[in-house]
């Protein structure tokens, strides 16, 4: 497309801004506001007053779904021709025996990165907040057939015991009604009074709303359930009543763990028969519906799962029989070098949720994947979504595996090989400027820049941009119209800017960014706050 071609695509309206309106003036606060026309490899194009295209490389990368770059010329092929082909989109409640390949294709990389041939079976959706909506769905119905289960046979057991002590087969003892809570100095024993107890006390555990762990600093959506699961008190906050509850597990501190299960755990009373005795036993109550784990944190500020505490949150959940949720809707489809960046720390998932990348950018798809041994086939039928497992993005996604795969992985190696030159880079950039710059984290082509606290700050501008919670969008701004550079501060993070470009990035582009880095280092090394306000006019 032409620079003509792209203004007269797009005529001055006149339509009231409707189109969450207050969004739009919070990112044209820190110049944000800016209006893309075209996309291509690792470049958004937005156009000047005169309609001429500007070339702005994409550091942000659709919040990680572009690992491939922007309209990828053999996924824009495999599309057109979907689409020419008259593809089906809507054919549900029939057979898609394209989702079955993109299912064994994600089974066959998996397994190989997971050492292991246990198969995991695939949910679709649309978007990564319904892949963890999927999960936490698919755990919270486990975790209640598991109790249904429980509850049955504690039933079982009282039957048995009341059907012994009824045949004079067995007595209750000052032990068992000690054991149920009772007064154990109670003359004889009357099993009813131990078995109404017992059922009192299993009652209120069997009612309890289901308790999720999530790391502090970690994000999984802003849906109705997702969203509780997401540390960002912000954005859980207002919705604190609609959903399932969680609580949030310090980073890197094990012994976390143990407290709060000691906090949450319960016992439950079961009831048997021992030599003639009635005795009260206790069985754990499953306190803890899953844990939730991104193996790297993208709205937390870029923060990377350690594989010492990869390991502790595995051995706690498999003690307790909790599954383990690994968010991969980030890091995950080859932006860390790899499928999975919790295989390259050694943490293996129960459950898996994959989205961003597996669109290639184009399509609007994810997926759930449940391994064998905790799946449900009937969340099959209580579970559906009008536009996941179609043709369309089956085939978009299939292509993007094909591509990651290529040449024995050259795509997993390129995108740990430009990571790390893009890591270089940012560490030379820290090095300089040790008063501005606290901390380069993060994986291949996933990470991130924490500036120190600039609240502080001698300038002004700089003051308030810090006070304000909008300091990264400010320096995003600056990077934008000065150095035409687009990238974000993470969302819970404000003080990180992200970088999570294509895998295409260039050493020129990976230059830019030095050059507006140092630029943005010396504005807060020097206090000159009013040097941001003029980038943004330029």
């Amino acid at each position: 497309m032409t620079p003509t071609d792209s203004a007269a695509a797009r005529p001055e309206t006149t339509e009231p801004e409707l189109a969450e309106p207050h969004l739009r003036a919070v990112l044209d606060t820190a110049g944000l506001a800016v209006e893309y026309v075209r996309a291509q490899d690792n470049t958004l194009f937005r156009l000047d007053e005169d309609g001429t295209e500007i070339p702005v490389t994409d550091f942000a990368g659709g919040y990680g779904s572009v690992l491939l770059g922007h309209n990828r010329p053999e996924i824009v092929e495999r599309a057109r021709e979907l689409l020419a082909s008259g593809t089906p989109v809507h054919a549900q409640f029939s057979s898609h025996p394209y989702a079955n390949r993109l299912a064994a294709e994600l089974n066959r990389i998996v397994g190989r990165e997971l050492g292991t041939d246990e198969p995991y079976f695939a949910i679709f959706g649309n978007s990564g907040a319904e892949a963890v909506e999927a999960a936490i769905k698919h755990a919270e119905m486990d975790r209640g057939m598991r109790l249904a289960a429980l509850r049955e046979e504690l039933a079982r057991h009282t039957a048995s015991v009341r059907a012994a002590v009824a045949a004079g087969e067995a007595k209750v003892t000052s032990r068992a009604l000690a054991g149920a809570g009772l007064d154990a100095t109670a003359p004889g024993g009357d099993f009813e009074t131990l078995a109404a107890e017992l059922e009192r006390h299993n009652a209120e555990l069997f009612a309890r709303p289901p308790l999720f762990l999530s790391l502090e600093g970690g994000f999984h959506g802003k849906l109705a359930a997702s969203v509780q699961l997401t540390h960002n008190e912000g954005y859980r906050a207002p919705f604190k009543a609609l959903a399932a509850q969680a609580r949030f597990v310090p980073r890197e501190r094990p012994e976390a763990l143990k407290e709060i299960w000691a906090e949450e755990r319960g016992t439950l009373r079961d009831v048997r028969v021992f030599e003639g005795r009635v005795e009260v036993t206790e069985r754990e109550f499953p306190a803890f519906c899953a844990f939730l784990v991104e193996p790297i944190q993208g709205e937390g500020g870029i923060h990377v799962l350690s594989e010492e505490f990869a390991a502790e949150i595995q051995r706690f959940c498999a003690s307790i029989g909790c599954p383990v949720i690994v968010d991969e809707i980030q890091s995950g489809m080859g932006r860390t070098g790899a499928l999975l960046a919790s295989a390259q720390i050694g943490l293996r998932g129960d459950y898996y949720t994959l989205a961003k990348t597996l669109g290639g950018g184009i399509a609007k798809t994810s997926v759930m994947l449940v391994r064998q041994a905790w799946y449900r086939e009937e969340f099959e039928i209580v579970h559906s979504s009008t536009f996941a497992k179609d043709s369309f993005s089956c085939h978009i996604a299939l292509k993007v595996l094909e591509l990651l795969e290529a040449d024995g992985g050259a795509a997993y190696r390129r995108a740990a090989e430009r990571g790390d030159a893009l890591r270089r880079t940012l560490e030379s950039v820290a090095a300089d400027f040790p008063g501005v710059v606290k901390e380069v984290r993060g994986r291949g082509l996933m990470l991130g820049v924490e500036f120190h606290d600039q609240s502080g700050s001698a300038s002004p501008a700089l003051r308030e941009a810090a006070a304000g919670g909008l300091f990264g969008y400010v320096l995003a701004g600056h990077l934008l119209h000065r150095h035409a550079i687009r990238t974000f501060p993470t969302a819970s993070a404000l003080n990180t800017l992200r970088f999570e470009p294509s895998l295409l990035l260039s050493d020129a582009e990976i230059a830019r960014l030095d050059g507006g880095l140092r630029d943005v280092c010396a504005i807060m090394r020097d206090a000159a706050g009013e040097r941001l306000a003029a980038g943004r006019a330029g």
